[in-house]
């Protein structure tokens, strides 16, 4: 839906925003967007990192019990 968006679109969007919080709430708004994106990425490495270490000792668990026998 956004990979449709050109450059026209994107000045028209951030002249209503311009209009719709004024000059002063801009920098505090792209500052909370900022942060609420950073937290978010955050948590999906941590997420995907822990999905990698799970994957990681079920396989060495599976080793281990196949040299067992």
């Amino acid at each position: 839906m956004l990979q449709n968006i050109g450059i026209p679109g994107l000045i028209i969007v951030l002249v209503i925003a311009l209009i719709i919080f004024g000059p002063s709430k801009l920098p505090e708004i792209g500052r909370a967007f900022g942060s609420t994106l950073r937290e978010f990425k955050k948590s999906t490495r941590e997420l995907v990192s822990d999905e990698n270490s799970k994957e990681s000792n079920k396989e060495s668990s599976t080793q281990k019990d196949e040299k067992t026998l």
